[in-house]
């Protein structure tokens, strides 16, 4: 694991393999290590012969703590990315987010298009235009004294999940309780890199791919069969689309 300044903020990465970089965004309250090494993606992209970038977003992993949720605007976190990328020399890439990390990836294709060769959106459908409800229950259950005292099942679900990481619980509060800059269906249409949505077909958090490539000019939408938000993440399915999307993109 290896770390840059960006802006004032130390954010850890990895840099492994050879061929075209691709940049790996991570989910919320997970980590490089738990969304792309132990789900097999580093491996299947290297054997592939791609280089792989990837970024523990500000908040978690082995990046800086931060606790005023002013510093978490998905923007900022875009910018991030960016910064990573210049600061390998890198001038574009492909880039995949999961989930918090499609938003991310969704602000730097349009605030950074020219770094983003292309780009797939995973775990987020068309709830990345609509929202994906309240962030309040999960905040107040990663603030909780103990997982016992949280009720609501959903924010249970989450703060276990961070516990199960050995996330810093007040950090992804603070970043959960960020303002969400809205992406609206006006701005994805002005994308003109390739895209791929990739959600499973059980994902309600996420909601529906083709929903939300019928909204971007030429984007494909890959249906992980039977996969919910957890599960789709490391599914074959979900690689081997993948793969051939960037087989055959320009």
């Amino acid at each position: 694991m290896q770390t840059f300044d960006s802006e004032g903020v130390q954010i850890a990465y990895i840099d492994e393999g050879e061929g075209d970089p691709i940049l790996l965004i991570h989910g919320f309250a997970s980590n490089i290590t738990i969304n792309w090494i132990e789900t097999g993606w580093v491996r299947t992209l290297t054997q592939a012969g791609r280089r792989v970038i990837a970024i523990d977003n500000r908040g978690h992993g082995k990046s800086e703590k931060l606790y005023d949720q002013g510093k978490y605007a998905a923007p900022t976190m875009a910018g991030d990315a960016g910064r990573l990328l210049e600061h390998l020399g890198i001038p574009h890439a492909d880039v995949m987010g999961y989930s918090m990390g499609a938003r991310i990836t969704a602000f730097l294709t349009l605030n950074q298009p020219e770094k983003v060769r292309s780009a797939i959106f995973a775990g987020l459908g068309i709830n990345m235009v609509r929202g994906v409800g309240g962030s309040g229950p999960i905040a107040h259950a990663l603030e909780a004294p103990s997982i016992e005292d949280v009720m609501n099942e959903t924010a249970r679900t989450f703060r276990l999940f961070a516990e199960t990481t050995g996330s810093d619980l007040l950090a992804l509060a603070a970043c959960i309780r960020a303002s969400r800059d809205k992406i609206t269906a006006e701005a994805l249409e002005e994308i003109n890199a390739p895209v791929l949505v990739a959600v499973g077909t059980k994902d309600v958090i996420g909601g529906s791919a083709r929903d939300l490539a019928d909204l971007i000019p030429g984007a494909e939408a890959l249906e992980i069969e039977g996969r919910d938000h957890m599960k789709a993440v490391g599914d074959r399915n979900y690689k081997e689309g993948v793969m051939a999307f960037l087989e055959k993109r320009p």
